[in-house]
């Protein structure tokens, strides 16, 4: 009698995940049973403790946008625990607390049990947090930071000002901007002034009433909105200024006409996020400084994730909408 067991003869691993067939609201949203992904070289599987949602999941539910292929699994932001180690891996081991952005866009899949990512992809999660604002900090703050760092280049000194200053990208902007010695303008509506002004805004804006074009001119201006915000904001550009957009799809087809009338020496540099580990670890090394903290505004289990989708839908969400996992 032969006591050998094989792979063939042992069932398949699955895990619990958040899947969509086809494009719509949140209802088109369904916790399924998927086969558990499997590490390749120089990747890591992670178990999903948290995972963060942004307003990217609401549109890519909505439409194909960069994806374009159906079934879907949404979710960029993960905050877990490594659970194993692809060939080549010398960076996570087993056990390790890690946070990280998969890569953006076709590294989506966060909102399951597990999920692969390259290891280069994550960080050590910061000791001050749990895994739920972990994971609330990934995809937003590495926008605010490769917007306003890595392609402004701030500094101290120069006036910033800040589109929808409460939102996930927006917060993160407002304190990174403040960390890096910047004069912080942001605007919001009347309600949330308070929050963003804690968060180290030195001025604020209600965009429903005030004019954001009468302030003084500034260096650079980051555009979460497009369309005539975008414009607009051009007019408060000083000569040779910046317009860091994150709302690519969104920005006028006549913007250059609105470029020609501005200051002399005005860009328009429209971003699209990068996972980045090097990004990764100064923002976390921020956040145990206590410079930087995401604000979530709910949280829902995995199974919940269409009520996450239905508040995002509002646009009003303040911070982050985080999902738990286990």
């Amino acid at each position: 009698m032969n006591d050998t067991t094989t792979t063939e003869n042992q069932p398949e691993a699955t895990m619990k995940a958040i899947s969509q067939d086809t494009y719509g609201g949140p209802e088109v949203l369904r916790e399924t049973d998927l086969p558990r992904p499997v590490p390749g070289p120089s990747e890591v599987l992670v178990r999903v403790h948290a995972a963060g949602m942004n307003p990217t999941d609401w549109k890519h539910r909505q439409f194909p946008g960069f994806l374009g292929r159906l079934p879907l699994v949404l979710g960029w932001d993960v905050s877990g625990v490594v659970e194993e180690v692809g060939v080549g891996v010398t960076l996570h081991e087993p056990g390790d607390e890690v946070f990280g952005m998969l890569p953006y866009p076709f590294g989506v899949g966060a909102f399951a049990e597990y999920v692969v990512a390259p290891a280069r992809a994550l960080a050590a999660k910061p000791k001050s947090l749990d895994h739920t604002h972990a994971a609330a900090v990934p995809l937003a703050a590495l926008t605010a930071w490769q917007a306003l760092v890595d392609t402004a280049g701030i500094g101290p000194g120069d006036r910033v000002l800040v589109h929808a200053a409460a939102g996930g990208v927006g917060h993160f902007a407002v304190q990174i901007a403040k960390a890096r010695g910047a004069y912080v303008i942001g605007t919001a509506s009347a309600p949330k002034h308070d929050v963003v002004r804690a968060l180290g805004a030195d001025e604020m804006i209600d965009y429903r009433t005030d004019d954001f074009t009468a302030i003084e001119p500034v260096d650079v201006v980051l555009d979460a909105l497009g369309g005539d915000t975008a414009a607009r904001s051009l007019r408060v550009l000083k000569p040779g200024g910046q317009l860091v957009s994150i709302a690519l799809r969104q920005l006028p087809d006549d913007l250059a006409e609105h470029v020609a009338q501005a200051a002399p020496g005005i860009r328009v540099r429209p971003i699209l996020v990068e996972a980045d580990q090097e990004g990764m670890r100064t923002l976390g090394e921020m956040v145990d400084a206590g410079t930087l903290r995401p604000l979530v505004e709910a949280v829902f289990p995995l199974a919940e994730a269409a009520k996450g989708h239905a508040l995002g839908d509002t646009g009003r969400v303040t911070g982050k909408v985080v999902l738990t996992v286990g």
